[in-house]
């Protein structure tokens, strides 16, 4: 894959570039702002590209703005959002145009390299890749309680790992589960929160976050 980084903080972008190069990966491009970041993007069009939300000039959130420009010129271009902290209106943000392509994981996850390396070609496939901490703050909030409260035990592990964006088959093989036995679930699961099922994977965790959301 041809990725770019955009990391302003020189030891964790380094990090990255090694940890990319070691999988096999190519970068073809590092930014440290929110322009450059843009200009990168669009002058290279990688496979995928790694953007921290706060960069300079102003440290609050030129990646993801840049990112989310990026993909109005470039629709679907595969971005994978790093943050420090959970944020969800970054998350909703960034699946509102409901093209793929898209991960938002925190920092932390980037020394978990299989994880890590996992989400980026997800992402990259045209998948979405969303940090559990980010589902779990979904889905621990009052309005999600009262929501979520006709689903069975199983049903809500189910529903957090379909969110993050995991295929059935990878949903049933964290449970140790038959792909068959996570298919009914996720039946279940959207029958009873009113949601219309899909095939893809992308639209199914854009109308769950979208569900979760609501007031």
């Amino acid at each position: 894959m041809r990725i770019v980084v955009a990391e302003d903080l020189y030891l964790l972008r380094d990090g990255m570039v090694r940890l990319i190069e070691a999988y096999g990966h190519e970068v073809v491009g590092t930014a440290t702002t929110g322009p450059e970041t843009l200009d990168a993007l669009l002058r290279w069009r990688p496979d995928v590209s790694i953007v921290d939300v706060r960069m300079p000039p102003t440290q609050s959130d030129e990646g993801l703005r840049a990112a989310l420009a990026a993909r109005r010129e470039l629709p679907g271009l595969p971005i994978l959002i790093l943050s420090q902290h959970v944020e969800q209106l970054y998350a909703r943000e960034l699946l509102a145009d409901g093209a793929g392509g898209i991960g938002y994981l925190l920092k932390e996850s980037v020394f978990d390299a299989d994880q890590f390396i996992d989400a980026l070609e997800r992402v990259a496939d045209g998948g979405t890749a969303m940090d559990p901490a980010v589902i779990a703050k979904l889905l621990s909030s009052g309005s999600s309680n009262r929501r979520l409260a006709r689903l069975t035990e199983r049903e809500h592990s189910v529903l957090s790992l379909m969110a993050e964006g995991l295929s059935n088959q990878a949903v049933g093989q964290r449970l140790f589960l038959s792909q068959s036995a996570i298919s009914k679930y996720t039946t279940t699961i959207f029958g009873k929160l009113g949601i219309t099922d899909d095939d893809s994977n992308n639209r199914r965790v854009l109308a769950v976050l979208t569900y979760l959301n609501e007031p």
